[in-house]
């Protein structure tokens, strides 16, 4: 291990948000090029650093620093370079020269005991030298309160969060209430909190930490889709996380109402617990909901006359639902149009496009996902946004509000329609974004597939509009020829009504392949995606998509993912990995983004490297394949959907997951050419039909199970999907 003191003479490269640092440092021997994590450096700084050296395969010999302290300036020459290294703005060599010259050895004591003094040197105001203190004891303090942060074992990315967001109270935060953090800063969980008030002193019985665990294990609820929690089974979650007895629970509630971070609202089944942004958002959907369902007043005559002239003109041929659904669409502020696959749903929003377009309105085609919207442009031939493109996503939304969305209730939609499908994947905090952009006098159209699984955020947004009773609801049934054709249809229909399926494969899209081996089926999954399938559908082996309904066992998306990369993409000299936590990430692996990030920048580029478009937001199951990684600057770029690059720093892989197999959770709002589902017995509550549905009608081309047909039959036969607490549906009758 190598001990070096230099100064660090220029600053190559800096990631901001992990602290990766790549500088020269200049000693007595000349230039050395460092690289390691750093929570503040700057240019001019005298620095003793102890590490190894290292030789890149690019860059050559390199310092890999180990651990460092910053020293004071020992003389002159040294107090000098580092005023005038750019370190002070508004302080150049020129003048730091002239303040060294002037008051030599005492100079740092001058600037921070005597700021005025250094007026007294030509080119510096009254005004300049208070500026030039501040800084000087700005980055004293900064530096400071990282290295005291690093003491509780916080990370450099971390460190800079909190300091960012506290400033100099950050010792009173850390000292006397460090739970707080994990409600103010992103990244601090009450995992992390704990461990710092534990190294703290703070008692496993303190009020901080008792209110802090129960407001923590409703959140984690909120995680799980749920708007609130009864009081009983808050009180044991808490005390699951808290491993300690809560007495007098109704007590750190009332504190938690008090500081109106909960409300608390009484009910048939006991008292229920909310998140008071949760409360607020989901009461003032149902109100926007509510304002928006206006009628308009069209005559049955008129619109029968506009319907058959856009029949004779576009060919489009509607039954009685689909009609009675676009006469709905025009009377109606809201309306929500839903059923299964192959019932017409796409047919009928043409319809309605046709008939708004032919009255002169501005129509505006919505779907939460990337891959849904693509869908939709293809099956409409008219333009559709992602959600978040829709509202102008600019920054990063609380979860609680529309913030960072640059349409709001200050600056709404310019649409008099807006249609959104996949709406059974449409959450609540981005449902209220959504209505917080609409103006009254807007039509919504809301269509989606009521038995498709809920959505990953919280809510149930879809069913409980329906199951309020206040909107008018068109159901389309009919499953019509060309659809009735694909066995795929077919089936979904079968497992949603709960009908037993022949498992002959006479079929040419739906197979079942019969494996009671988990090794087995993995084998033959393998050979369905390397070798049968990207044939069979005229589709790459990326295309194909493996489905499971969990993360962990054998067949789990864990398992499944380390041992389909194996195969589909194993490793190669030529090609770049990263090791994170369990994972490896390599050069042309298929991943997923697993949650939101409305930060993240992505841009298209020319095969020329030219940018053509950019933007901001990679949201929670967008699926992407890793282009680069680059180890010397720590980062990887994905491409998504539309050739979209995104570039990951390594602080930010928690972010990315591997995609050869992902959960049937995962998969709403896509579709492949072909879903393969590996099926063995598994947890009954994780086994049921609504996931079935979901998983089977993934596929447009072509389904292949493998594994039990009993599990298979079961799963049809199990209707207790996951009930999740919202109050959505009670809210807006309240306001009809």
């Amino acid at each position: 291990m190598e001990k070096i003191k230099g100064y660090v003479e220029h600053i190559v490269y800096r990631n901001e948000k992990n602290g990766y640092t790549v500088f020269n440092l200049n000693n007595d021997d000349g230039d050395l090029t460092c690289v390691g994590k750093f929570h503040y450096i700057e240019e001019g700084e005298l620095l003793e650093i102890t590490g190894e050296y290292t030789v890149h395969k690019l860059y050559g010999t390199q310092l890999q620093v180990e651990a460092f302290k910053t020293c004071a300036p020992e003389d002159l020459v040294s107090i000098e370079r580092y005023l005038g290294s750019g370190a002070i703005k508004g302080v150049g060599v020129s003048l730091a020269g002239r303040i060294v010259k002037k008051f030599k050895e005492d100079t740092f004591r001058i600037i921070e005991e005597e700021p005025e003094r250094l007026a007294e040197i030509k080119g510096i105001s009254d005004r300049k030298a208070r500026e030039i203190a501040v800084q000087v004891e700005e980055k004293k303090d900064v530096r400071e309160a990282m290295i005291y942060l690093q003491k509780y074992g916080i990370s450099t990315t971390l460190a800079a969060k909190i300091y960012g967001h506290y400033g100099q109270s950050v010792y009173r935060v850390i000292e006397e209430n460090p739970y707080q953090m994990a409600e103010h800063v992103p990244g601090v969980g009450f995992k992390t909190a704990d461990e710092i008030a534990a190294k703290v002193g703070i008692h496993m019985n303190s009020d901080y930490r008792i209110r802090s665990g129960i407001f923590y294990a409703l959140l984690q609820s909120v995680g799980e889709g749920h708007i609130f929690l009864h009081q009983d089974a808050l009180l044991y979650r808490a005390g699951e996380l808290l491993e300690v007895e809560i007495v007098h629970i109704e007590k750190y509630l009332m504190d938690l109402s008090v500081e109106k971070k909960i409300v608390m609202k009484k009910g048939r089944e006991g008292t229920r617990v909310y998140a008071s942004n949760y409360y607020y958002m989901e009461l003032n959907t149902a109100k926007m909901l509510h304002d928006l369902d206006v009628r308009f007043d069209v005559s049955g005559e008129v619109m029968e006359q506009r319907l058959h002239v856009i029949s004779e003109n576009t060919g489009l041929s509607l039954d009685d639902r689909q009609r009675t659904a676009v006469f709905e669409a025009v009377r109606h502020g809201v309306l929500v149009l839903t059923g299964g696959p192959g019932t017409g749903k796409t047919t009928t929003i043409n319809a309605m496009i046709h008939f708004f377009e032919s009255e002169g309105l501005r129509i505006f085609l919505a779907a939460p996902t990337g891959r849904a919207a693509k869908r939709m442009t293809e099956a409409t031939g008219c333009e559709a946004l992602t959600v978040h493109r829709l509202l102008e996503v600019n920054g990063n939304p609380e979860e609680e509000s529309s913030t960072g969305f640059g349409r709001n209730a200050e600056n709404p939609l310019e649409a008099d329609v807006i249609i959104v499908d996949e709406m059974s994947m449409v959450d609540l905090p981005l449902m209220y974004a959504l209505l917080d952009a609409v103006m009254p006098g807007t039509r919504l159209i809301l269509v989606g597939d009521s038995n498709q699984l809920p959505s990953v955020g919280p809510g149930s947004i879809l069913k409980d509009i329906i199951a309020s009773q206040c909107f008018s609801v068109v159901m389309l049934t009919k499953i019509f020829r060309q659809a009735g054709e694909s066995d795929i249809v077919v089936n979904a229909h079968k497992i949603n009504r709960g009908e037993e399926i022949i498992l002959d494969n006479k079929s040419k899209d739906f197979f079942f392949l019969r494996r009671q081996d988990a090794n087995v089926i993995i084998s033959v999954v393998l050979t369905l995606i390397q070798k049968k399938l990207p044939k069979y559908v005229n589709a790459g082996v990326y295309d194909i998509q493996v489905l499971t309904p969990m993360r962990k066992g054998l067949l789990g998306v864990d398992r499944l993912n380390k041992i389909l990369q194996e195969y589909l993409n194993p490793p190669d000299k030529n090609k770049n990995e990263r090791e994170y936590g369990e994972r490896v990430f390599r050069e042309g692996d298929k991943v997923m983004q697993i949650k939101n990030n409305y930060q993240l920048e992505w841009e298209v580029k020319t095969r020329y490297g030219m940018t053509v478009d950019k933007g901001l937001g990679i949201f929670n199951g967008d699926m992407g394949i890793i282009r680069a990684i680059n180890t010397y600057e720590e980062n990887m770029t994905v491409e998504y959907d539309e050739h979209r690059l995104v570039e990951y720093p390594y602080a930010l892989l928690d972010e990315l997951e591997l995609a050869y197999a992902i959960t049937v959770h995962k998969s709403q709002g896509s579709e492949y050419p072909a879903v393969v589902i590996p099926l063995l017995q598994g947890p009954r509550q994780l086994y049921y039909r609504n996931l079935l549905y979901t998983a089977v009608t993934r596929a447009k081309a072509c389904v292949t199970i493998v594994g039990s047909d009993t599990v298979f039959q079961e799963m049809i036969q199990n209707t207790k999907e996951q009930n999740r607490n919202t109050s959505l549906a009670e809210r807006i009758r309240e306001f009809v």
